[in-house]
């Protein structure tokens, strides 16, 4: 059986470089999903109390016959749950739905910066963390100057941020702030929810490999170094998703797709909050 790569976080810790989205799968769908995408290989299944499938995909989980300690789980915290005390209840709530003791990956969902309280909620992973409740913690939808208040004020840095990242919106800026502080970055929408699928470039550097344009895609963030997760509610496709590990890219292929850049968003500014 095919397995993905594991990235060595800064932590310590490995980390599969692959796995499976589940932002808008429904709650009814998300147990299948989960149990499929585990029987296929993957290890490392993405999750948030904002999704509201956290207990389907535990479910998912403990159907799929995989031991728990084989799969890496990340959850994030809720919007209306920062603070010291409410992010520590939020991740008890949370290991509940899962049915999990811990989890491999807590993460703060976004800065929120209108309530001004993701420091606060930053010392409560901390403790989790020191607690046994989560084996790593990071960060989501996270600017460079929100790194470095966090950084200012406890003296420590995420092992991951995990922001929309796809070939429109490299964010190579960003990717290499969070290199040189030891943060491991994560790609959510890598594929754009889609939306550059149709790119002639693409479908081109796909024809040459025997490919889809999403494989190359998923292929491109892979040599980069990124952790990603695709979604889709498709098993087929999750199969397909999983499938690009038999091929590589050329400095050419990069160098089309690298050109795709427009920095356009599929999803909202952090700052906009």
């Amino acid at each position: 059986m095919t397995a993905s790569p594991v990235l060595r976080l800064a932590d310590g810790h490995g980390i599969p470089q692959l796995g499976l989205g589940t932002y808008k799968t429904a709650p009814e769908a998300a147990a299948a999903l989960v149990e499929g995408a585990l029987r296929l290989g993957y290890r490392h299944i993405d999750t948030a109390a904002l999704y509201r499938n956290e207990r389907e995909v535990g479910e998912g989980i403990r159907s799929s016959g995989v031991p728990r300690d084989e799969v890496y789980v990340t959850t994030k915290l809720g919007n209306d749950d920062h603070g010291y005390d409410a992010a520590l209840r939020a991740l008890e709530a949370s290991l509940e739905r899962l049915g999990t003791e811990r989890v491999e990956l807590y993460l703060i969902h976004w800065p929120v910066p209108s309530r001004d309280l993701y420091v606060d909620a930053w010392r409560a992973l901390i403790r989790a963390r020191d607690d046994g409740l989560a084996r790593s913690i990071g960060v989501s939808n996270f600017h460079p100057h929100h790194l470095q208040r966090l950084l200012d004020a406890t003296g420590e840095a995420p092992a991951v941020n995990q922001v929309e990242l796809h070939p429109r919106l490299p964010q190579w800026e960003l990717q290499e702030w969070d290199a040189a502080h030891g943060i491991a970055t994560e790609s959510w929408a890598p594929l754009a929810r889609g939306r550059l699928l149709d790119e002639p470039a693409l479908a081109e550097v796909a024809r040459r490999h025997g490919r889809t344009p999403a494989q190359i895609v998923i292929r491109w963030h892979l040599d980069r170094g990124l952790i990603l997760f695709p979604k889709t509610s498709s098993l087929e496709r999750v199969a397909e998703n999983f499938d690009v590990f038999g091929f590589t890219l050329d400095d050419a292929d990069r160098a089309a797709i690298d050109a795709l850049r427009t920095d356009e968003r599929t999803g909202r500014n952090p700052d906009d909050d």
